[in-house]
């Protein structure tokens, strides 16, 4: 499942640098995680990066985009391997 960032983000920009997909952007008022970049960390890190650096806690599973472990290391390989 990919990640959310809820409407109590900051724009403390923690998150942004530490998404190793590139999957956050600052949007018009908020950080955005795009669905489709989003793999939760999975392929890079045990845990999603950006939920351990959020000072608010404000990154959610998206329930939009429910995904599976093994969904989420399909879609970080063809992130990493796009050939």
């Amino acid at each position: 499942m990919a990640l959310l960032i809820n409407d109590k983000c900051i724009n403390c920009d923690m998150c942004e640098p530490e998404c190793p997909n590139q999957a956050i952007t600052l949007g018009e008022s908020i950080f955005e995680i795009d669905p489709i970049l989003c793999t939760e960390c999975v392929g890079h890190y045990d845990k999603p990066t950006c939920k351990s650096v959020c000072p608010i806690t404000c990154i959610d599973p998206d329930p939009a985009h429910q995904e599976t472990r093994d969904a989420l290391l399909i879609k970080y390989h063809m992130i990493t391997n796009p050939h």
